[in-house]
């Protein structure tokens, strides 16, 4: 894959996945979503699933660092990390 062809791709999907990231968290501190628990863990369940999708399209090779965080479900941490190396 050619290095400009890479890049951009990998910057798209680093966009993705930051937002659904956020979204994430915005549906676990949505106080009002949290009030009919089915429907708050049916929208957790999707915006996962969605995150996984994402992670699995990731060109690669991705940070060793980032691949750690999405393992280990650490998502603020991977979060942080897509902000702190998008803003270099």
């Amino acid at each position: 894959m050619n290095t400009n062809v890479y890049l951009t791709a990998m910057q798209e999907a680093m966009v993705d996945l930051a937002n659904a990231l956020r979204e994430r968290l915005a549906i676990i501190r949505d106080a009002e979503s949290r009030r009919d628990q089915e429907k708050h863990r049916a929208r957790l369940r999707a915006i996962s699933e969605k995150i996984d999708r994402l992670q699995t399209a990731l060109p690669q090779p991705i940070d060793p660092q980032l691949a750690h965080f999405l393992q280990r479900s650490s998502y603020d941490k991977a979060l942080e990390f897509i902000e702190n190396t998008t803003r270099r």
